[in-house]
């Protein structure tokens, strides 16, 4: 893929992807927040990652495309959760604390780092901001998974793109 014109990229990034990440931050955390502490384990079967491992990699994958992004490099060192994370709650608001600074560093960047081409794995080669498009993706497929084991968790869904039962329902006993 061709580099874009530095304006181009910086377009991208105001216009599209920061108000989209935003919107989809809240709707992940709202998502991992639903998850039940008692029931973080819970698994749909036994090859599927445990709901806290799944939520876990959401965050951890984006702030890996994030960080890569504002860096022009991606590190695929493993970087583990805190210690202090443990469950759901936990990890939802270790996700809101760490997720605006990495924002902010995206804001710094200029037209000719957002365009500039990096590597992911030999896989792809893009420019820096249309991984942010990558980490959407990612992260929409996986947050789905998650909703899917909330009910059999016996949690509530929470409203994704437009309400869903449990949400409405809330509305109306409100």
């Amino acid at each position: 893929m061709q580099a874009f014109q530095p304006e181009q990229a910086k377009f991208l990034l105001t216009a599209i992807y920061l108000p989209t990440l935003g919107n989809e931050h809240g709707v992940t955390r709202s998502v991992i927040e639903a998850i039940p502490a008692d029931k973080s384990d819970f698994r749909p079967d036994g090859i599927s990652k445990s709901a806290l491992d799944l939520a876990s990699h959401i965050v951890t994958a984006e702030f890996r495309f994030l960080d890569g992004v504002a860096a022009g490099a991606f590190d695929f060192t493993p970087h583990p959760l805190p210690e202090s994370v443990r469950t759901p709650a936990d990890l939802a608001a270790w996700y809101a604390e760490n997720f605006a600074p990495r924002l902010a560093r995206l804001r710094q960047l200029t037209g000719e780092q957002l365009g500039q081409i990096i590597d992911f794995r030999g896989r792809y080669q893009m420019p820096a901001v249309m991984y942010l498009g990558r980490m959407l993706h990612h992260t929409v497929h996986h947050r789905g998974q998650l909703s899917a084991y909330l009910r059999p968790m016996g949690a509530k869904i929470p409203a994704i793109y437009g309400e869903s039962y449990d949400s409405a329902a809330a509305k109306q006993t409100a």
